[in-house]
């Protein structure tokens, strides 16, 4: 018995609907490729419109940032898919399982603004990709799981070379600090 298009899908969603109620390490690895897709329009977005003193040192940044970006997502989504795991692909899969926001004022944003922003969206990310980790290593995927640790220590040190741009340290404005 052959099981048509709209069947595969309409199992695919209801499968996506499951892991996301019950967490596994390719949902969450799911929500990492949405955010690297969001993270990869807004640093083109900033690649673009950035402005200020520091524009030509921050486009060769954000473009390398870029790259790194689509890199990741590309590799992601081949290790997913030798996991087994199906990969968000469409806007609409991106849209709902992002975390990271974009909007079009962004590019009216100071360049510090930006830099800050990125951080910011490499700390959220992580929080998916350390869940991520935890729950490929409690599955039994090393291969998953190692890739994810790569992940995270590249985008670890991504927020160290930007924080290091604002003149703070890597986790400045990121932990909750106790201000008294």
């Amino acid at each position: 018995m052959t099981i048509n298009v709209e069947e595969r899908y309409q199992a695919e969603l209801k499968q996506s609907d499951v892991d996301h109620h019950t967490p596994t390490a390719g949902a969450m690895t799911g929500h990492i490729v949405a955010n690297l897709v969001v993270l990869a329009n807004k640093l083109q977005q900033a690649k673009w419109y950035v402005k200020g003193p520091e524009r030509l040192a921050l486009k060769q940044t954000f473009d390398k940032m870029l790259t790194t970006a689509r890199r990741q997502r590309d590799e992601l989504g081949t290790r997913l898919l030798a996991e087994g795991e199906v990969v968000p692909s469409t806007t609409k899969a991106f849209t709902e399982y992002t975390m990271l926001t974009e909007a079009g004022q962004n590019k009216y944003q100071t360049a510090d603004w930006l830099v800050n922003d990125f951080v910011h969206d490499y700390d959220t990310s992580n929080l998916f990709v350390t869940r991520a980790i935890k729950l490929a290593e409690k599955e039994d995927r090393p291969a998953l799981a190692q890739f994810l640790t790569t992940l995270l220590a590249e985008n670890l040190q991504t927020i160290v070379e930007l924080q290091a741009l604002l003149g703070n340290n890597a986790r400045t404005g990121l932990d909750d600090e106790d201000e008294d």
